[in-house]
């Protein structure tokens, strides 16, 4: 047992979650209003616990997948969240400014309208165990920054990871302020029922339904991040070996476990063969062997399993499975899974209905673009959509009649990357949105302020309603005619 994990914690209770929460929402009941200040330096002392304890976290991370590659946890996992974190900080000011709407209607001649960012007081986080680290600390941000206080409920396969929150927390942040859980048996549905005035969750859609039901029961509002089954299309006049590049080092990324991945491509059918052999040249430089530490584990065995069983389905219904590492099996020892592709798939296949969440790619043929239009339309609202062309008519035909989450247009992830723009989901992807001023915003609540002058001319307008009042509101209700 690595030195990361702490002795095993004493089940969480619902007593013991509710007893959490009252202390913090205590807290902030004695102190709502929460300066620029005091938000900046918790901020800054969340990057510092990242920071000293950086290797810490790649290890616990590694301990809980198994192998997880050092860089993509680098990269995912630390510099994604401190570049969030120094993003805020630096546009936080600008974010909680006062802002100034306009007064509808003579009748208020000198009154204001002001619409002021205040913290919503204790929220939510649940984290998935997929990217523990960007998918709780991430949400925290955008939380942190709009003044918040928060409990956050770690994955039961983030074991390693959420001991080392739970044991390094204390020393940055008292628990009134934040504090995280392991998952230790039941804590998740317990945690749904707690009435914050947020709950941000992150994860599948089913276990999404079920977090929303036990959340309105309190009427708490939610964000929820989920999956889905996102696409990617290859025009054929793009450049075919820059679509696999891209396509395939995103599919490798974490094993394929990010709920944003390409699920799945539309590839002419003309080009079908040579993405194939593409796709395999660029599998044997960068992929050589599965067993290599740069290359992660599946999370679990049952998730190993799952993707066997989704492999064998597929292959029983007739479906072409390629394995892009002909030498490498599958190895449920080490949970590692090389690239595959799946072709010939038949709709009832369970690769066809359900989010792969794993190196399988599904390769989709397609004549024309209406093909591919008419598929995703009748499916769920994907998360995230992926075209891969040079013609703006195209795309933009794409952008009209496919709705998603969100977009990279010739690459796939990246749009999640970008501080300045909202991430969410659409429809069965998800509600909400954050990262940036959007998860400032989601964080707080946008309260509109009215201030009335010293005189109102509603005083004339009061019953019993004489002419002039009738006149003035004749006038008014034809004005607006």
């Amino acid at each position: 047992m690595s030195a990361v994990i702490a002795e095993l914690p004493t089940v969480v209770t619902a007593n013991a979650l509710r007893d959490a929460f009252n202390a913090q929402q205590a807290a902030y009941l004695s102190s709502p209003a929460v300066s620029v200040a005091e938000r900046r330096e918790d901020l800054k002392t969340l990057k510092k616990m990242i920071n000293d304890n950086r290797e810490e976290f790649i290890a616990a991370i590694n301990e809980d997948y198994g192998n997880r590659s050092r860089n993509e946890t680098l990269f995912a996992e630390i510099i994604s969240v401190t570049d969030a974190i120094n993003d805020a900080i630096h546009n936080l000011k600008k974010w909680s400014k006062v802002q100034r709407r306009k007064v509808d209607w003579a009748l208020y001649a000198g009154a204001k309208n002001r619409v002021i960012p205040q913290p919503l007081g204790c929220v939510g986080i649940i984290a998935p165990w997929n990217f523990p680290s960007f998918l709780s600390l991430g949400p925290l941000t955008a939380a942190f920054a709009a003044g918040n206080r928060a409990m956050v409920k770690m994955s039961e396969n983030s074991r390693a990871f959420s001991r080392l929150l739970i044991r390094i927390s204390p020393d940055y942040f008292p628990p009134e302020k934040l504090l995280f859980l392991e998952e230790t048996g039941g804590v998740g549905i317990e945690f749904s029922k707690i009435p914050f005035d947020l709950l941000f969750f992150t994860g599948s859609g089913a276990t999404g339904r079920k977090v929303m039901a036990a959340a309105a029961e309190n009427l708490t509002p939610v964000v929820l991040e989920l999956g889905g089954k996102s696409p990617a299309v290859i025009d054929p006049s793009y450049p075919l070996d820059k679509a696999v590049q891209r396509i395939m080092f995103v599919k490798q990324f974490n094993a394929g476990q990010i709920c944003i991945n390409v699920d799945y491509v539309f590839v002419h059918e003309s080009q079908i063969d040579e993405f194939v052999s593409k796709a395999k040249a660029w599998n044997a430089e960068h992929i050589p062997d599965i067993h290599n530490d740069d290359y992660t584990a599946i999370i679990d065995d049952a998730s190993f399993k799952r993707l066997e069983n989704t492999m064998n389905d597929a292959i029983a219904g007739g479906a072409e499975v390629i394995n892009l590492s002909d030498h490498q099996d599958p190895d449920i020892a080490s949970r590692k899974m090389p690239l595959h592709l799946v072709l010939n798939s038949g709709s009832e296949m369970t690769i066809r209905q359900r989010e792969t969440f794993g190196p399988l790619l599904l390769v989709m043929p397609y004549d024309t673009p209406e093909d591919v239009i008419e598929y995703v339309r009748s499916q769920d609202r994907p998360l995230s959509f992926y075209p891969f062309t040079h013609d703006k008519k195209l795309l933009q035909r794409y952008l009209d009649n496919i709705m998603s989450g969100g977009v990279t247009v010739n690459d796939a992830l990246y749009h999640i990357g970008q501080h300045d723009m909202p991430f969410g989901g659409v429809g069965a992807s998800g509600m909400g949105h954050y990262h940036g001023r959007e998860g400032f915003e989601t964080f707080s609540k946008m309260r509109p302020v009215f201030h009335q002058t010293g005189l109102s001319f509603m005083k004339f307008l009061q019953p019993p309603y004489g002419n002039f009042a009738k006149t003035v509101y004749r006038f008014m209700a034809w004005f607006k005619d």
